[in-house]
């Protein structure tokens, strides 16, 4: 598949190499795995010299050795002797910049922490040092998200602050994905379009992996994931067990739980017997992984809340991989792929929701997007859709069959929101399936 879109990432990385020539340049690349970190760097200075570090699970003498070979062979930096301190290396990498202008680009940065600690207080006491003279573009690039929001977001952290630029690269935007999908498949339906979202969410290499293998309609990508070969069976756990350290365990159930439809509080203590109020904070604050709605301009301490996993692929995985490991494990991969297709219907309806919800936030025609329910929950709203600056916005009732939809119902469930968060805003009214994506 060919490169694809980023269009204002690769203008930043630019704009900051032409900077770092003048003074030197710290950013940060942060994103899950497989949405293309590497290959937006690379492709972004293609026609620039640089090093290109992988970080890889090495003792520090050998990653160093590593490091001093491709600094040689890439960026002619001779080092006399044998380095085995990340400390001594950096700093021939900080002193020669301070005479020419280069780039270095670390991937899978937070391995650091398994290979040395005390590495990040060396950088940061040698970018201290020398920064303001240097003439260094410096690129560290990282997938585990907790990790990387530690080192560089955490006061405490001796590399806090020092960045001079961080960019969180996202997965394909909606129009991207529709535009790769018309490329490879001009004629695609749109169930085969919601398939594709369901199980990539826009991942580049999810993507990738479906569209080179051919599989454009939903009955292909549903039959590619349960190959006995396919790449997606073990992608969840290798996600998962990359972020947790200690009590997989227990987020792993409580991540099925959410997948299975238990949402609230209430719903996942009773599941796990116990209180799962730290484990719900650590996943949504820390591994990023669920978020915790609330109905549309709730106040911030409104204990009317849910859950949901925000990635979309691990959303499908925990639903519909992991609860049945032992089919997997046995071979049994055809009554796998039979059980998703039995619940794929009910499945996507609110996989269709956050289509159409991300969709409306990506117009950029509206501030805050998002669904709207009553505590009794006898009145829920898909989705409502509202611009802050102009007081206007949408509400939408969304179905997979547009028959069943209902614009008198849906008036009656507008006619309930509050008025005082409410009252000011123009709603129109909107009726979405899909044969609207």
């Amino acid at each position: 598949m060919k490169f694809y879109d980023r269009e204002s990432e690769i203008n930043i990385l630019k704009e900051n190499e032409l900077q770092s020539r003048k003074s030197a340049v710290f950013t940060v690349l942060m994103g899950r795995k497989r949405v293309g970190k590497t290959t937006l760097i690379t492709t972004a200075l293609k026609d620039y010299d640089y090093a290109y570090l992988f970080v890889s699970k090495d003792s520090e003498a050998v990653l160093c050795q590593k490091f001093q070979q491709t600094l040689e062979e890439q960026l002619g930096i001779h080092i006399y002797g044998t380095v085995s301190h990340f400390r001594d290396l950096f700093e021939v990498i900080m002193k020669e910049s301070l005479n020419r202008h280069f780039i270095i680009i670390f991937d899978e940065f937070q391995t650091l922490y398994k290979v040395n600690p005390a590495i990040f207080s060396e950088i940061q006491d040698l970018w201290d040092r020398y920064h303001r003279e240097s003439h260094l573009y410096l690129i560290t690039s990282g997938s585990i998200q907790s990790l990387m929001k530690r080192i560089f977001e955490n006061e405490n952290e001796p590399l806090y602050g020092r960045p001079t630029s961080k960019l969180t690269l996202k997965p394909f935007a909606i129009s991207v994905l529709k535009q790769i999908f018309r490329d490879h498949c001009p004629d695609y339906k749109n169930e085969d379009l919601l398939c594709l979202y369901m199980i990539t969410g826009g991942v580049a290499k999810y993507v990738e992996l479906l569209m080179d293998a051919g599989c454009y309609t939903k009955e292909k990508m549903l039959n590619y994931v349960c190959r006995q070969d396919s790449y997606f069976l073990s992608e969840g756990r290798d996600i998962m067990n990359q972020e947790f350290s200690d009590e997989s365990a227990t987020y792993f159930s409580i991540l099925q739980l959410i997948a299975g439809g238990l949402t609230t509080r209430s719903e996942i203590d009773g599941a796990m017997q116990k209180d799962m109020g730290v484990y719900l904070q650590n996943l949504e604050k820390n591994f990023l992984m669920v978020s915790r709605l609330k109905p549309l301009l709730a106040k911030p301490n409104s204990k009317v809340t849910s859950y949901e996993i925000s990635d979309q692929f691990l959303r499908f995985w925990f639903r519909f991989v992991w609860p049945y490991q032992s089919l997997v494990e046995r071979g049994q991969l055809a009554l796998l792929r039979q059980n998703m297709g039995q619940h794929y219907e009910q499945f996507t309806g609110r996989t269709m929701e956050q289509y159409f919800q991300t969709q409306a936030m990506e117009t950029g025609q509206y501030t805050l997007v998002g669904n709207w329910w009553d505590r009794k929950g006898e009145n829920e709203i898909d989705m409502i859709a509202l611009n802050e600056f102009d007081h206007t916005g949408m509400a939408a009732e969304i179905k997979r069959n547009s028959r069943k939809i209902s614009l008198k119902e849906l008036q009656e469930k507008v006619s309930v929101l509050p008025p005082k968060t409410f009252g000011e805003y123009a709603l129109s009214l909107k009726g979405l399936s899909i044969e609207d994506m």
